[in-house]
């Protein structure tokens, strides 16, 4: 088959012939229909030194083969991957948080991810898919999971205000959610005039361009009161004191941002006001179930989110564009 590998820290993938994966015990074959391009595809293609990575976890895809021990899939079913895959047997996998299982292996890293024309994944990591959703709707499940998980995680009333620092791919989708879930205002804090753009499409209710205007003053000119739910989206160096500088006494701060670098934050910030800070990762498979309901019902329209597409030719050269400020927020693979 052919897939996008690394070659090595910041080189630019290249798309080669390789092996074609076989399903083993459990596990289906499926064709990649559509893989969307994650900023975390982009940091890890920078920080690992380790070419013959497929990567890619944001997919959907068509069974084409079952290996042995498969019950109640087929071939030609459509599905959205859970791209965790742990022991199946801890509590953590029990619960249906795969990410904290201490053998859990990550399709796009330990394994060969959705940047190829074929994956394998375990069929208790697949999620079924209707017909009525297309190819991209299908791609966006892991993502949605990952903005459904940092709401659930936040404590907070579904109707409060929310301010959400970041109006990038995950800030969009996490504004998307908040909207869809009830929240009376859903205010995005960002400084790239498209990103702001963007965030009012998919469900703010206003923007905020934080190089203008102080973030919490105007805030509370759209609310009323300072932010008692922000989500920090960004994962930058700072931005979680941001966070606790904009928040009000006694507001929920939830920490959904990869910072891959050392920072720093003042706790007395936190402290005075009694801040609640939640740190999320990942999703739980509850997520998954949550979005594609909200898919299939039509409720939650992400297509605006999406503002490209390439095959696995142009994958390598538009990879490496991501990596500088573009337009775009999230640019799938169709293999």
């Amino acid at each position: 088959m052919r897939a996008a590998v690394t070659q090595g820290t910041g080189k630019l993938l290249q798309t080669l012939e390789i092996s074609d994966p076989e399903p083993l015990s459990g596990e289906l074959l499926v064709k990649i229909t559509a893989c969307g391009i994650c900023g975390s595809d982009l940091h890890l293609s920078d920080a690992l030194d380790f070419p013959g990575i497929v990567l890619g976890h944001e997919f959907a895809g068509e069974v084409v083969e079952t290996g042995p021990n498969v019950e109640g899939w087929k071939i030609g079913d459509r599905l959205a991957g859970f791209p965790l895959m742990g022991c199946g047997t801890c509590k953590y996998c029990v619960a249906g948080a795969t990410s904290k299982c201490a053998a859990a292996n990550q399709l796009g890293l330990q394994r060969p991810g959705g940047f190829a024309q074929y994956t394998t994944l375990a069929a208790s990591s697949a999620f079924r898919i209707p017909d009525s959703l297309d190819d991209h709707a299908g791609a966006l499940v892991e993502p949605l999971a990952v903005a459904h998980h940092a709401l659930a995680a936040t404590r907070r009333d579904p109707a409060a205000p929310v301010l959400i620092i970041g109006g990038g791919p995950v800030g969009a989708v996490v504004a998307l959610w908040a909207r869809h879930l009830g929240s009376t205002e859903v205010i995005v804090s960002d400084p790239v005039a498209h990103r702001r753009t963007l965030a009012e499409a998919v469900g703010a209710t206003a923007t905020i361009d934080p190089t203008t205007t102080d973030v919490a003053t105007e805030f509370a000119k759209i609310v009323g009161h300072a932010p008692e739910v922000v989500v920090e989206c960004v994962g930058i160096a700072g931005m979680i004191q941001h966070a606790f500088d904009v928040a009000a006494v006694d507001a929920a701060v939830t920490i959904v941002g990869v910072c891959m670098t050392a920072d720093q934050m003042m706790p007395l910030t936190a402290l005075q006001k009694e801040l609640a800070a939640q740190f999320v990762l990942y999703y739980r498979k509850s997520d998954f179930v949550a979005s594609i309901a909200a898919l299939a019902d039509g409720s939650l329209q992400p297509h605006a989110l999406v503002t490209g597409a390439v095959t696995l030719d142009e994958l390598p050269n538009r990879f490496q564009s991501l990596k500088a400020p573009s337009h775009d927020c999230k640019v799938m693979l169709e293999p």
